[in-house]
């Protein structure tokens, strides 16, 4: 606790102050939800709004949900925890990361069940509705925005060069007690550096092969407008960027995207209008096909029994060799002029060499959205009656086209029998073979339909008691290439809401899902929400309560039946399996095939239920200045799929014959209570304007049933978190022959030696194995914060957000850490267990054997994620409106900004790495935008 309050206490101190403007909507201005908008105030629980062509003006971003956990509570990338929560686009499922902020008017997350439940089955994890910006109604506006940015690497992972490595494999041999692989005349020789392509140093994030940083440059036009009658709006945007290789194929990487979005609302008169959305999105992405970065996690720099890598083998230090200058003038692929391409018998192909001569792949991808609707208004039949309808289909395909050469390597012999060293001979591998041919592969198709139509009513009575009701049908359709069974969501719903002098509420909605994962008969099944809410501010008694503007409380229940919780179709029925032959008569060669019993089937399968009970609260103070929200859940998944080995007798599994009767049942539960809040300020201080805020979630989360059959208390999942992780408890160290001897060597092997990791026998059988494990921390963080700052002063405009996490652990169990066998070593193992070290060792001995002792989790590589993220920084400065009164320029901003900026952590170092990856970057942004 002591870690957690001190890292809190420099976030805030990092950040300076907390909340945002972007979230302070007006308590009358409206917010999407499903199907429909309500006022802000009229919400009751579990929604939260950001108004994202605000936001855009101040935090300019590329990713349509980019920190949006420094302003929404509630939210790290899922919603209440709960999962991948579904996205819609203008109402229609798509995908998050093919649409840019320049496009989005605002984004709705919705959370509780209650908010969610006219999406059907699918939207039972949280709905996240992406609305993007409509035309308006006057004459042509322009807006040309350009930005230019660097991505600087924070941090890359340190190998050890070769002569350390070979000293320390050596070391790791006489630990296994065996022989050494590397002489000391070759660790010498590797160390002096003398000769850099006999004995190579190769260091794969050396400037010879890496930039300092790469480049993004964009573009983007909006063009809005409009009449009474037709307003329209297109989005038109381009960027492109390159890579932060710098050598052989990679100097051609890109990555390329052009979108093009436009929408239309027609009026066509007092009663019917319209609109139709459409989209394309154009994305490549041009790459090597040497796999780089994955490589430099696992090539060592020198290798028992082969000869070392070089990348590149000098051809002025060939001696007088016909036979290897006439491999160098018969290759295809000679280096600037001086060199040939390396290879060894155990790397006769390697990410260098590749990256020269294994030609290039390109990947594409387009995207084609379309949508529409009609509104038509029927108050001429029943005033307040309403219908609205929306079909839309999507395309998207992706495939990879790709030059795939094969390409010949050499090693070199070396010789230095006249005072220097010069290459004797080269031996060859492989043949050059380009091609000029593309090749197609992966590809892959989508194709989305989805259909929503409603009739809803809304209506006043006596001034004060208003009615809202819809009766909807909402469906789509997904199909996948390569997936047998179409993705499809399909249900009716109903919402009931009344409120009383805006004072009193009652909400009601349901939906009757349909889901073909399940079984005849269970197919279908009703989900109701029901709320109540007090809008406490209009009550007389809080009426000479000025400080108060707004108060309102919410509460409600809600069960949603779901099948996103189900993982495959027909999981329901009996599966047979027919064998090979296996019995035979000699007489005849005649074989038997048997026909297998491999898994029961259940025909009483159901859907798996969200139960969710909610507390809301939602508060205006002080003139509006102070906005803040909060919302208890205590969630529950009942009915999770699980084959209950504990309930049937051991006769309905066998191994010979293979055999499994079992079927799957609803069995397990899982629950989540937590809470979630938003703290927003705005004011204003003379020509300066501060808008402060703070968000975040608590949540903890358990097994509350769990299929499972176990020995001892401390194996149960039942009862714990529900993200625990498991692993031994580490007690330090064996540093000695004798110690291992006389405490009974409680192992996972019999191969414990000094240096080992030590652990703790928990049923006490001088054996570690699984029986061992206990609950060693938890993956997820409990307590997620968000923050952000906006300070206005005349034209000058200063923001930043953040975001933090804490409560939750990790395991350091990567290729950096991890070092054994033939693994590449990183300079942690400097610190590792010898007999002279063996006080102040933090990591063990170094062996060339499995993993089975020191390399499994345990607490022992268990961290803590604890950490605070500045992720933006944002100056920005508009140009005086007074300059372009009557121009043809009617605005002009510059601005300048910084993301991924700070990591506040003791985990810092190692949490920035990447590893078999390209490095985590620093982004900084110089941008400009023109209203025309």
């Amino acid at each position: 606790m002591k870690q957690i309050r001190k890292t809190i206490i420099l976030s805030a101190a990092a950040l300076t102050a907390v909340a945002s403007t972007a979230q302070m909507l007006p308590d009358s201005a409206k917010v999407n939800v499903a199907f429909r908008s309500v006022a802000q105030s009229e919400l009751m629980g579990g929604v939260s709004a950001v108004d994202m062509e605000a936001l855009t003006e101040k935090d300019y971003n590329t990713y349509s949900l980019d920190q949006m956990q420094s302003f929404v509570g509630g939210y790290d990338g899922q919603l209440w925890n709960m999962g991948d929560a579904l996205v819609l686009v203008d109402g229609v499922v798509r995908d998050a990361n093919n649409i840019l902020p320049s496009e989005i008017q605002s984004i709705t997350f919705m959370k509780s069940a209650q908010a969610v439940v006219l999406y059907g089955s699918r939207g039972a994890k949280g709905v996240i509705l992406i609305t993007t910006k409509r035309g308006v109604e006057h004459g042509l506006e322009v807006t040309v925005r350009g930005n230019a940015s660097l991505f600087v690497p924070k941090s890359y992972v340190n190998y050890l060069g070769s002569a350390e490595y070979m000293t320390l494999y050596n070391e790791a041999l006489r630990n296994d007690g065996l022989a050494p692989a590397f002489s000391d005349a070759d660790i010498y020789n590797y160390a002096s550096g003398k000769n850099p392509y006999r004995y190579p140093n190769t260091n794969f994030f050396s400037s010879d092969y890496v930039k300092k940083n790469y480049t993004k440059y964009e573009g983007v036009a909006e063009f809005r407008g409009g009449s009474e009658y037709a307003k329209y709006y297109a989005n038109i945007g381009l960027y492109n960027n390159d890579d932060l290789l710098n050598f052989g194929e990679s100097k051609k990487n890109r990555t390329t995207r052009l979108n093009v979005r436009g929408n239309i609302d027609l009026k066509l008169n007092e009663w019917i209008s319209g609109w139709v959305n459409t989209s394309a999105t154009f994305y490549d992405a041009r790459g090597d096909r040497s796999d780089y970065w994955a490589q430099s996690a696992t090539l060592r720099p020198t290798n028992p029994g082969s000869a070392p890598l070089v990348p590149l083998i000098p051809i002025d230090m060939i001696g007088d060799n016909d036979a290897a200058m006439t491999y160098v003038n018969n290759s295809n692929h000679v280096v600037d002029g001086k060199y040939i391409l390396g290879g060894t018998q155990l790397y006769q192909t390697n990410p260098f060499a590749a990256m020269y001569a294994a030609g290039w792949n390109k990947f594409t991808s387009r995207q084609l959205q379309f949508d529409a609707g009609i509104t038509i208004k029927l108050d001429k039949i029943l005033e307040g009656l309403r219908f609205r309808t929306q079909y839309g289909i999507d395309y998207a395909t992706t495939y990879n086209t790709s030059i795939q050469n094969q390409y010949a390597t050499f090693e070199a012999s070396w010789d230095n029998a006249l005072g220097y060293d010069m290459i004797t001979g080269l031996t060859k591998y492989n043949l050059d073979k380009s091609t000029a041919t593309q090749t197609v592969s992966g590809s892959t198709e989508r194709q989305t339909m989805s259909f929503n139509a409603f009739f809803d009513y809304t209506r006043t009575f006596k001034d004060v008691h208003n009615v809202y009701a819809m009766l909807l049908a909402n469906a789509y359709q997904q199909t996948i290439s390569g997936e047998y069974h179409r993705v499809n969501n399909t249900n009716l719903g109903l919402n009931v809401t009344y409120n009383y002098d805006q004072r009193y509420y009652a909400e009601f909605s349901g939906a009757y899902v349909y889901s073909s994962k399940l079984p005849e008969g269970n197919r279908g099944a009703y989900s109701p929400t029901a709320s109540i809410g007090w809008r406490l501010s209009q009550e007389e008694f809080m009426q000479d309560v000025d400080w108060v503007n707004e108060l309102k409380l919410s509460t409600g229940y809600s069960v949603i039946n779901e099948d996103i919780d189900i993982e495959k179709y027909y999981m329901y029925q009996d599966i047979f399996t027919a064998t090979g032959a296996w019995w035979g008569w000699s007489e005849t060669n005649n074989a038997m095939q048997t026909t297998d019993y491999r898994r029961g089937g259940n025909k009483d399968l159901t859907f798996v239920k969200r139960k969710e009970f909610t507390v809301s609260l939602m508060g205006s103070l002080f003139d509006n200045r102070l906005k803040v929200n909060a919302d208890f859940f205590d969630t529950k998944i009942d009915g999770l799929l699980a084959i209950p080995t504990a309930i049937f007798p051991s006769y309905f599994q066998t191994y010979w014959p293979e055999s499994d009767m079992r079927p799957y049942y609803n069995y397990n539960v899982t629950s989540r209570r937590g809470f979630d809040w938003g703290v927003n300020y705005l004011d204003k201080f003379g020509d300066v304007t501060v808008g402060v805020g703070f968000n975040g979630m608590y949540a903890k989360g358990k097994n509350d049933k769990w299929n499972e059959t176990v020995e001892y208390d401390w194996l149960k999942a039942e009862g714990a978190d529900y993200a625990a992780m498991r692993g031994y408890i580490c007690e330090g160290f064996w540093n000695s022959a004798e110690e291992i001897a006389a405490e009974g060597s409680a192992l996972i092997n019999k191969n414990t030696k000094p240096g080992d990791l030590k652990y703790r026998d928990m049923n006490g059988d001088g054996v570690i194995d699984g029986k061992d494990q206990v609950v060693i921390g938890t993956w997820d963080a409990p307590l997620t914060l968000g923050a952000n700052l906006t300070v206005g002063y005349k034209n000058f405009t200063l923001f930043a957000a953040g975001h933090g996490q804490f409560g939750g652990n990790g395991l350091k169990n990567n290729k950096y850490m991890w070092v054994y066998g033939s693994g590449k070593y990183s300079d942690v193992v400097r610190d590792r267990w010898t007999p002279e070290t063996a006080a102040t060792a933090t990591y063990p001995r170094l062996t060339t054997q499995g993993g089975d002792l020191n390399f499994v989790a345990s607490d022992f590589w268990m961290y803590n994620t604890d950490a605070f993220y500045l992720d933006k920084v944002q100056l920005s400065y508009d140009f005086p409106k007074q300059w372009f009164a009557n121009k043809f320029v009617r605005g002009l901003q510059l601005y300048v900004s910084g993301s991924s900026l700070l990591t506040i952590s003791k985990e810092r170092k190692y949490m920035e790495l990447a590893v078999g990856s390209a490095p985590q970057c620093r982004s900084y942004n110089f941008g400009v935008k023109v209203d025309f």
